[in-house]
């Protein structure tokens, strides 16, 4: 039960994310402080989501659940420890293609890893 908990908690803060605070941000603040608090909010909404996903698995009473929360740990940490900052050098260097290349991956993976989450409410 707990497991499911969490997952629900995960989900939450990543539709929130994406539906209120994402769209808001850039709207809201001038392009440097968007950026600036970018950078410094990703690595630990990774972080928090992905270990909240590690406490999840072991708590899971069921294999597919394990599975699932464990491989959404693995892509939260890619997205922390190898993404972010290929995204960050690549938008320092002004280097727009490869930016909206590494920012449409990261968004990508965020994706599967919400529609994973989401999937583990029909399999429990």
């Amino acid at each position: 039960m707990l497991s499911m908990y969490l997952v629900a908690g995960i989900v939450g803060v990543m539709l929130f994310f994406s539906v209120a605070v994402a769209p808001t941000i850039f709207k809201v603040l001038p392009q440097e402080w968007a950026s600036a608090y970018v950078r410094q909010f990703f690595p630990k909404y990774y972080f928090v989501l992905g270990f909240s996903c590690i406490v999840s698995g072991i708590f899971a009473q069921s294999l597919q659940l394990k599975v699932i929360t464990f491989i959404c740990a693995v892509l939260f940490a890619i997205s922390l420890w190898l993404l972010t900052p290929a995204v960050n050098k690549a938008k320092d260097e002004n280097n727009l293609k490869k930016f909206n290349v590494l920012h449409g991956l990261s968004v990508t993976i965020n994706m599967v890893i919400l529609l994973a989450l989401i999937y583990c409410f029909w399999i429990n």
